[in-house]
C-alpha cells in the first residue's frame, strides 16, 4: 500500500471532523465543529467556501436526488442546505446530561443515517448511538463515552463503531432490512496512546482509521491485522474519506484543540487537511433516502 502527500489546505480547523466526497459533484466536505463551520472544497477549480452555521455540526451525509445534507447538529437531527441556510429539524433525542453533544455519523449501504453521541469534559459515559431511517430516529446502544469510527462494509452487511476511550472497534452484523445490530465482537484494539476517530472502508473491505494522539491513520485487512499506515505531520487526526475521481485520494481531517502552544509550534499544520494519492480504491459514499 502506498500513500502520498499531494495536497495540504491550511484550513487550521480547531476541530476539524466529519469529511465527505460529494462523487456527484466533486467536492470534498468537512465540518470544524467547534466553530460552527461547514466547509466546501472543490480540487479542480481549488475553491475552498465556509459555511457559518447555527449549531456545532458533528457529522452529515448526502441525501439522495436532493442539495441538502442530513445533519447530526449538537442537539439533533436535521436538514440542512448550506447554501441557503435553510434548516428543518427532524428529530432531537432528550440528552442525558448537559454535557452531552452528537458526534461521529454516517450513511449506511441502505441510506440511513447513523450517528452517535459523546459527553464532553468529565462526566458519566451516557452517550448514545441512534440510527435515522426515514425520519425516524431509533437508539441501538448506550453507555457510551465518545461515539466514533462509523462505517459500513462495502456489501452492507457489517457495522463497525468504537467508543473511543475503549480503544477497541467493535463489528456487528447489520440486518439490512431492519438496521438491528447482532453478534458484537472486537475488530481491532488500537496501541496505548492512539485512540480511534473517524474510519471509512476500502473497496477491498479494510477498514482506514485515523488514530487521534498517535499521529497516523491505520489500515486494517478484514480479519483485523494491519494492512497498511500512512503517517501525518499531526498527531491528532480526526476523520478520513475517499474522494477524486477513481476514489484514489485519502482525505484526513485533523484538530489543533487541547494542543498547547510547544505543540502547536512543533505542529504547524495540525488542523489542516492532508490529501493523499493511494494505489488503494476507496468506496463511493451512500445517501440518505428520504423515503
Amino acid at each position: 500500500m502506498k500513500a502520498t502527500l499531494i495536497e495540504c489546505l491550511s484550513v487550521s480547523n480547531t476541530l476539524g471532523e466529519g469529511v465527505l466526497w460529494d462523487s456527484v459533484r466533486k467536492r470534498a466536505w468537512w465540518t470544524d465543529i467547534q466553530e460552527r463551520r461547514l466547509y466546501r472544497y472543490e480540487p479542480l477549480s481549488r475553491a475552498l467556501e465556509r459555511f457559518d452555521l447555527p449549531e456545532r455540526l458533528a457529522s452529515f451525509g448526502f441525501i439522495e436526488g436532493n442539495e441538502r445534507i442530513i445533519a447530526a447538529f449538537e442537539s439533533g437531527f436535521a436538514y440542512y442546505h448550506p447554501d441557503s441556510g435553510t434548516l428543518e429539524w427532524i428529530s432531537r433525542p432528550k440528552h442525558a446530561a448537559a454535557n452531552v453533544r452528537f458526534n461521529d455519523g454516517r450513511v449506511d449501504r441502505q441510506g440511513r443515517f447513523w450517528a452517535g453521541s459523546m459527553i464532553e469534559d468529565q462526566g458519566e459515559p451516557v452517550g448514545k448511538l441512534y440510527c435515522l431511517a426515514k425520519g425516524i430516529s431509533k437508539e441501538h446502544l448506550a453507555d457510551i463515552a465518545i461515539s466514533n469510527s462509523l462505517c459500513f462494509s462495502p456489501d452492507g452487511q457489517h457495522m463497525y463503531f468504537a467508543d473511543s476511550p475503549r480503544r477497541e472497534i467493535l463489528k456487528f452484523d447489520l440486518d439490512a432490512d431492519t438496521g438491528a445490530l447482532s453478534n458484537r465482537q472486537i475488530f481491532v484494539r488500537t496501541a496505548r496512546g492512539a485512540y480511534p476517530d473517524g474510519s471509512t472502508m476500502d473497496s477491498d473491505g479494510h477498514l482506514w482509521n485515523a488514530q487521534w494522539g498517535a499521529g497516523c491513520v491505520v489500515r486494517y485487512a478484514p480479519d483485523g491485522t494491519v494492512s497498511g499506515r500512512v503517517e501525518l505531520p499531526v498527531t491528532q487526526p480526526t476523520c478520513v474519506a475517499f474522494g477524486g475521481d477513481a476514489f484514489d485520494l485519502l482525505m484526513v481531517t485533523s484538530a489543533r484543540e487541547t494542543l498547547d502552544a510547544s505543540t502547536l509550534e512543533a505542529e504547524p499544520q495540525a488542523g489542516n487537511l492532508f490529501i493523499f494519492k493511494t494505489d488503494v480504491a476507496g468506496c463511493e459514499e451512500s445517501r440518505y433516502r428520504i423515503a
